[in-house]
């Protein structure tokens, strides 16, 4: 008997069905992969699971956890599954946490709420469960709050709390989503080694098949409600046939098509061109919090002497995990932080020691697009004026039939119909947001733009159709690209070149393929292998079905 199993589960929300007869099944030490864009359903499937749901929701069906069919289930009944029989990891641990507890308090109230344990003994115990997930407290303190953690440390407090009563399921809700790639490698890892020392059953929600290929047994692949195709793994990738998993399989894997050929560094006719964006020698530093106040002030270097130079239509990648610096470099680039020491050139300007009318020149030549479309957007402003925001850079100003053409253009080179600039952020999706805030770096009709992150939040489709614009972008307009990420698929498929960084140091440069082919530094090789990718990944499961 499975241990997990859900068979015609519908949800509706006020008037709108949510969930449509969804069925699957889990079995213990099993892991199910739940897969699908945003709006999908997988999130309020789990919640559905977990009985988290709005008052105003109407569910439908059968549940069944253990023996127990939960939908029938009275929340007091439902407070002794969670937790103990049931555990879950959210999909943004900085959310999911409270900011006002310490990590100790926050593990400790759960095994308070579900057993008998002294406070002194639930702290005891909350060591153990810190020690587990790889945070000891001899490195980690337990008296820290959540902002003073990583991602992945925030991460692995979650993933401590869901496994605190050791319950016979955890459902994970994009566990790895914000994190880069070795950091994502750990905590996969994690939940695989918990599969094999808990017997526990495994719900794995992601958008991400290259990781829902290397950890589950079995995949759903979910959409508008529906679950549209789902079987064993790594069978299943040989046997779809229903066409949104065959779209979702190939955005997976796309990579968008030049026009152009790609440019290196060491090409003798690039070089003799003059280059658009120059550094030498540049560092950044910052202050470290003192203890006491009579102590010197310490400084930490978190940029240390780098040198790049970038031509027009080049783009270059820039990749190393969370904290190694590259977006304090995107900031020292862009004007916003200055350098300690070396110094920037952008076209013929340094942004730290060019006059106000030299600046304003500087900063159209170079604009950025934010990792969140979401949060790079006044909601209250209508996307026309947002997208307008630059144009405050000319100097003697624009006039209104002006500036409504630049507004206009911008969209159009977006592919967005320009009467939608009379609208507000809500009312488009992610992938639109996007375009919006690529439009709004357009409208300078800037040399070089700085792209942090651009996709990691949009679905793989949605991912694929932003890729294909800002490729075509180039090859139109003649744009360089910084492209910030610590997706390795997405830096592979966009740029010419590649930087890693480490520690604030660029410790390894190359043409991309060379890169990722015939690595030279042993922490790109981490990189490198830390990241799933979906095609090695099926051919190495397949190996060893054959192989059993």
């Amino acid at each position: 008997m499975s241990l997990l199993e859900l068979d015609r589960v519908n949800l509706s929300i006020g008037d709108t069905q949510i969930l449509k007869n969804i069925s699957f099944s889990i079995e213990a030490s099993q892991c199910l992969g739940l897969v699908g864009e945003s709006g999908s359903g997988k999130s309020l499937t789990a919640l559905s699971i977990m009985r988290l749901l709005p008052r105003q929701s109407r569910l439908s069906g059968t549940i069944n956890l253990a023996g127990d069919n939960l939908v029938g289930l009275t929340e007091p009944q439902l407070c002794n599954r969670r937790g103990n029989v049931m555990g879950m990891v959210f999909q943004e641990p900085m959310t999911a946490l409270n900011p006002l507890k310490s990590i100790k308090a926050q593990i400790s109230e759960s095994l308070l709420l579900h057993s008998p344990l002294t406070r002194k003994e639930a702290e005891q115990k909350t060591k153990q469960l810190l020690e587990r997930v790889g945070l000891p407290p001899a490195r980690i303190s337990p008296d820290r709050f959540p902002h003073q953690l990583s991602g992945g440390q925030r991460q692995r407090v979650v993933i401590a709390i869901a496994i605190a009563m050791h319950p016979a399921l955890i459902i994970a809700d994009e566990p790895t989503t914000a994190l880069d790639v070795t950091s994502q490698a750990e905590i996969l890892s994690l939940l695989r080694d918990l599969m094999a020392e808990e017997q526990s059953a495994l719900m794995l929600i992601s958008h991400d098949l290259a990781v829902v290929a290397d950890m589950a047994d079995s995949i759903a692949i979910m959409k508008e409600g529906r679950i549209v195709e789902q079987g064993p793994l790594p069978a299943a990738f040989d046997s779809l046939s229903h066409p949104y998993s065959l779209s979702l399989f190939d955005a997976s894997t796309h990579r968008p098509a030049r026009k152009k050929p790609a440019l290196y560094s060491d090409d003798p006719v690039l070089k003799a061109q003059k280059p658009i964006l120059v550094t030498r020698d540049v560092a950044r530093d910052y202050p470290m919090p003192r203890q006491f106040p009579y102590i010197e002030k310490q400084w930490f270097r978190a940029v240390k002497h780098i040198d790049l130079t970038i031509h027009a239509g080049q783009s270059i990648g820039l990749v190393g995990e969370s904290g190694c610096g590259k977006s304090t470099l995107a900031r020292a680039l862009l004007g916003l932080e200055a350098p300690q020491e070396g110094n920037i050139t952008i076209g013929a300007h340094d942004p730290y020691s060019a006059n106000r009318t030299d600046l304003l020149d500087v900063r159209k030549d170079i604009q950025i697009v934010f990792q969140d479309p979401n949060g790079s957007f006044n909601p209250r402003h209508k996307v026309g004026r947002s997208v307008a925001e630059p144009l405050h850079l000319y100097r003697h100003g624009l006039d209104k039939d002006e500036k409504n053409k630049r507004i206009a253009d911008s969209l159009k080179q977006v592919g967005l119909d320009p009467d939608i600039a009379e609208r507000y952020p809500h009312e488009f999706s992610g992938g639109e947001r996007q375009r919006l805030a690529i439009a709004r770096a357009l409208i300078t009709r800037p040399k070089i733009i700085i792209a942090d992150e651009p996709v990691s939040a949009l679905d793989v489709s949605i991912r694929a159709q932003i890729l294909d614009l800002l490729t075509d972008l180039r090859d139109r307009l003649d744009l360089a690209y910084l492209f910030i990420s610590h997706d390795l698929s997405v830096v592979r498929a966009i740029t010419d070149e590649v930087l890693v960084m480490y520690r604030g140091s660029i410790i390894e440069r190359g043409r991309t393929e060379d890169i990722f082919n015939k690595p030279k530094q042993a922490y790109t090789r981490t990189l490198i292998n830390a990241a799933p990718d979906l095609h090695s990944t099926i051919k190495r499961r397949q190996a060893a079905t054959r192989h059993q």
